[in-house]
């Protein structure tokens, strides 16, 4: 019986054809999923990774609020266009600290992966308030309201407890400290050298504008402004990371 009779009798014969693709799944499964018990954990740590400040975790929290994530990815992929137009391609542990991750399955806009310092805060509000005024083919719906809303704090250290239990390395200060971390970022009138000591490269200012108001605005702001700014990509860490992610399996020591 040649290739393309057997072929079309598993085609035609439901319980074969079930049991065969029971047997392939089993076998791709057991490939994909054993080698897991064997290590203990599949992302690489890399210099400079850490948790969200509580004003940055706030931020995020506004992003997937209003659906940032159903028209912006936060990816970058390891082609040469994405490289060129988005900066360095993303890696694994940039989002070790992402609960649900904003990976994306769409572009209507850029990826954002690596937005940080790339425009000042001023634009970023401008752009919020009306995209079409420094965009204008931009089909983004205008934020403006949040300039106008005042951002709530409450809460903000049982979101730290919260991302603790699922594995984020939140301390016992850290969330002890939460509202005041959240405040003194934005407040540029404030002693923020704690904050700056636990949370490494986080930015210290007004973001919105406003310094006599703590606005929502003021929270994206700070998240979108960090976005990308904590790992440095060249350094040794890193591309080691690189390499051990885009080499074929079966060389990985």
């Amino acid at each position: 019986m040649s290739m393309t009779e057997r072929h079309k009798k598993l085609e035609r014969n439901i319980t074969l054809l079930a049991v065969a693709a029971l047997v392939t799944v089993a076998i791709g499964g057991i490939v994909e999923i054993v080698p897991l018990f064997w290590i203990d954990n599949t992302v690489e740590k890399v210099e400079g990774m850490r948790p969200y400040s509580p004003l940055e975790q706030a931020g995020r929290d506004i992003y997937i609020r209003e659906g940032c994530y159903a028209c912006h990815s936060q990816m970058i992929r390891p082609f040469r266009d994405e490289v060129e137009r988005y900066g360095h391609y993303s890696l694994s542990a940039e989002s070790m600290y992402d609960h649900p991750f904003q990976w994306g399955s769409k572009r209507t806009g850029p990826d954002l992966a690596r937005v940080g310092g790339r425009y000042s805060d001023q634009w970023h509000v401008q752009h919020l308030k009306n995209p079409q005024s420094v965009v204008p083919q931009s089909v983004m719906p205008q934020y403006g309201f949040l300039a106008d809303t005042d951002l709530d704090t409450n809460y903000i250290d049982e979101k730290l407890v919260a991302l603790q239990r699922v594995g984020v390395p939140y301390t016992s200060k850290d969330i002890a400290d939460a509202l005041i971390d959240l405040k003194a970022q934005a407040d540029p009138n404030a002693d923020a050298s704690d904050l700056l000591k636990r949370y490494p490269k986080a930015q210290h200012r007004d973001f919105d504008g406003n310094p006599n108001r703590l606005t929502e605005m003021d929270a994206l702001v700070a998240y979108l402004q960090m976005l990308g700014t904590l790992v440095d990509v060249n350094a040794p860490a890193a591309q080691e990371q690189l390499a051990s992610e885009h080499e074929p399996k079966g060389e990985r020591k």
